[in-house]
């Protein structure tokens, strides 16, 4: 793998405003969905933004969620292109149910997106020769080890803003089952020759990663530049502080968990942490999210005697998310195996401080002038150091608002999803530019570590 760099100052004014605004520009993923949450929000962020400013983009997914798109896109409708749900796809995801998450992810899964992408590469090779495309970048799945088929495509091929590497935590690790963690470690062993063998991240023109650990596990062989680039940000018109609502300092703290309700997300740490919340204090919680467990944790609940303090939201739309982030007074997010964790960063632009695990994601967007964050050294250590977050947030509105108005300026200045799309522009064009005369993508390029 090649040294990996930032951009030649990709902040500064001349990388925002001097690429070239006549790219031409697919974006490719398995699926694209607001509604979906996860990373499938990222080709869709990537395709609004591009649309909204004249460039000439395509996007082309899996037609799983074809109508969405279209009702989000109906000026460019004539720029999505989706491959079938074919009867081989419905088999694979029928046979991968029953299976732990993290084996049907890269197992069946991964079958079922190889084959995706095979059908992906002739619309998209088509595209290539019909409009002259100058870029293709495929900015999830953000598993680094991940193979892919997009190689010899016609144009340079851009693949991340990649994340990944991560371990839970010493303290929690039997929170992954061993048949989970003898099967990642044997995909890992594995991922060198599965790469070699499908080599598009290898012969990528730019590979991005969201931070040095992810860097340090992307697939040996990678010929092109390798650039260090945020992975997760915000669209600020939907992430807001509210003007409509005015919060009573003297009224009870009112904390929220948003998110899937699966085991590695630690929600049953943090009910236990807010028992002790509970008993020194008048604040409440509300859990917002879905999943396996959720029917545990509210048992749990009651069990807890926590049932007048607790509520358990369900799934929520992301305006009707941001509308209970911005009726809460802080977020807590106990999760033990957070890559990104994009609802931090959600909560911050509405203005909220984050209670959340030094840990993965979080830990890379958080620090003392926006929020708390527990180390996750043992679960009694961890529960009682969520506990003493909450009551400190509880006990003290002033800090609340401090804290929620650094969290909001940190993400006006860092993570805004415009900005990065400014920088990644920067990245499309250098690409174009280095490959100028290798159309093959990096086949034979020079990597370079320069920034």
């Amino acid at each position: 793998m090649t040294g990996h760099s930032t951009p030649a100052d990709d902040r500064s004014p001349s990388n925002e405003t001097g690429v070239r605004s006549d790219l031409k520009i697919v974006i490719t993923a398995d699926s694209a969905s607001v509604s979906f949450g996860g990373e499938a929000i990222h080709p869709v962020h990537y395709f609004r933004i591009l649309r909204s400013r004249g460039i000439e983009a395509w996007l082309v997914v899996h037609a799983r969620t074809r109508e969405e798109l279209l009702k989000l896109f109906p000026n460019d409708q004539d720029r999505i292109r989706t491959v079938p749900d074919t009867m081989l796809h419905k088999l694979l995801w029928t046979l991968g149910r029953p299976l732990p998450h993290m084996i049907e992810l890269f197992t069946l899964g991964l079958v079922s997106r190889m084959l995706t992408q095979w059908m992906q590469r002739r619309i998209i090779r088509q595209l290539v020769a019909e409009h002259g495309i100058d870029v293709v970048h495929q900015p999830i799945p953000l598993a680094p080890r991940e193979c892919c088929l997009f190689y010899d495509m016609g144009a340079p091929f851009v693949v991340g803003p990649l994340n990944g590497g991560m371990e839970f935590p010493m303290a929690f690790r039997k929170r992954q089952s061993r048949l989970e963690a003898a099967f990642m470690s044997v995909g890992r062993w594995t991922s060198n020759l599965i790469n070699h063998l499908l080599p598009g991240k290898l012969r990528a023109a730019t590979v991005l990663v969201a931070n040095e650990r992810t860097a340090e596990c992307l697939p040996s062989g990678v010929r092109g530049r390798v650039i260090t680039l945020i992975d997760n940000c915000v669209d600020l018109a939907t992430w807001r502080p509210s003007t409509a609502i005015q919060k009573d300092p003297a009224a009870p703290a009112r904390f929220v968990y948003l998110g899937r309700l699966v085991g590695w997300k630690a929600v049953d740490v943090l009910l236990e942490a807010f028992k002790s919340v509970a008993e020194a204090t008048a604040a409440t919680l509300e859990i917002v999210g879905d999943g396996e467990l959720r029917g545990a944790l509210e048992q749990q609940a009651r069990d807890l005697g926590l049932s007048s303090r607790v509520t358990f939201r369900g799934w929520l739309s992301q305006p009707q998310a941001a509308a209970a982030l911005q009726a809460a007074d802080a977020l807590v997010l106990p999760s033990l195996y957070e890559c990104g964790g994009a609802v931090v960063l959600e909560a911050m632009a509405v203005g909220l401080p984050v209670i959340a695990t030094n840990w993965g994601g979080p830990a890379d967007y958080l620090d003392n002038t926006c929020g708390i964050l527990v180390d996750p050294t043992t679960r009694p250590s961890f529960i009682n150091g969520l506990a003493t977050a909450m009551i400190k947030l509880a006990n003290d509105p002033p800090l609340r608002l401090l804290l929620g108005a650094a969290a909001r300026q940190r993400i006006v200045d860092e993570f805004d999803w415009q900005r990065k799309v400014d920088r990644t522009l920067a990245i499309y064009d250098e690409a174009v530019r280095r490959t100028k005369h290798r159309p093959d993508d990096v086949d034979s390029c020079v990597p370079s570590t320069a920034g």
